[in-house]
């Protein structure tokens, strides 16, 4: 093996990733079980489960299909439980469960909609990380990567209630990376732009959100789910070993963009 392929090399790992059946979800688990990880794919759907790990296996890795509805304490430690049982270990833990039900203005937003952009995209990530870390801590280590937003960077109109969220994940991967980091746990987010998903094509499908956001994205053109996949890969391994409590922007440079 090349010190290029070491750097990456995931083999012996064991990953789990909730939200894993579509979009960059998918995208990050058969990623990192393309570099050797034992995957734990997980969301609502059982069949959904079971399409994701058929499809990694089938591209020659190894999965465990588990489904979890990450609002739920218990189902989440089920999860937890699961993976442990079959694998003996979480290496690496990718929070990417998310959910958006609401775009407007805060001033509009109904707390049912309010409390469950919270609940998932925040408590039931702080949840998770307490249930899979001290484990990584006993066998002297671990990854967290957390999927923020670069909503969570800048001023919205149309996603404040998910950009207040995306920002809680971002200071919640450096409260942690503070308080585990003794114990070589790494926790970190990546925060996408727009990346051609499900859950983003009531953006890039308006033509005129798609123009706009086309012209202020200086490599021309919006994300794919690769792009974030690798990042995830990257965090997840050797070469980013000295990497924690950041969150990674991978947006094709608009949030650094001026105006012409």
């Amino acid at each position: 093996m090349s010190e290029a392929q070491r750097l990456f090399d995931l083999s012996g790992k064991i990953a789990l990733v909730t939200g894993s059946t579509r979009g960059i979800g998918l995208g990050i688990a058969r990623e990192l079980a393309a570099h050797g990880a034992k995957v734990v794919v997980s969301s609502r759907k059982a069949d959904a489960c079971e399409r994701a790990r058929d499809e990694i296996v089938a591209a020659g890795g190894e999965a465990l299909a588990f489904p979890c509805n990450v609002g739920y304490k218990e189902q989440l430690q089920a999860l937890v439980d699961a993976a442990l049982g079959r694998y003996g270990a979480i290496d690496v833990l990718v929070c990417n469960a998310a959910t958006n039900p609401y775009m407007g203005p805060l001033q509009k937003i109904s707390d049912e909609a309010f409390d469950k952009i919270i609940g998932t995209n925040v408590r039931s990530n702080v949840w998770l990380c307490n249930m899979a870390i001290p484990q990584m801590a006993e066998r002297g280590g671990g990854a967290v990567i957390l999927l923020s937003s670069i909503a969570s960077i800048q001023g919205t109109r149309l996603l404040g209630a998910y950009a207040l969220s995306k920002a809680a994940d971002s200071q919640l991967a450096r409260n942690l990376a503070v308080e585990w980091g003794a114990r070589n746990v790494r926790v970190n987010c990546i925060a996408p732009g727009i990346v051609r998903t499900d859950f983003a094509r009531a953006l890039y499908e308006d033509p005129a959100i798609y123009k706009m956001a086309v012209a202020r994205y200086p490599l021309g053109r919006l994300g794919e789910v690769d792009d974030i996949s690798g990042a995830a890969v990257f965090l997840a391994s050797r070469a980013g070993a000295f990497v924690t409590g950041q969150t990674i922007v991978v947006d094709g440079g608009t949030t650094i963009a001026g105006f012409d």
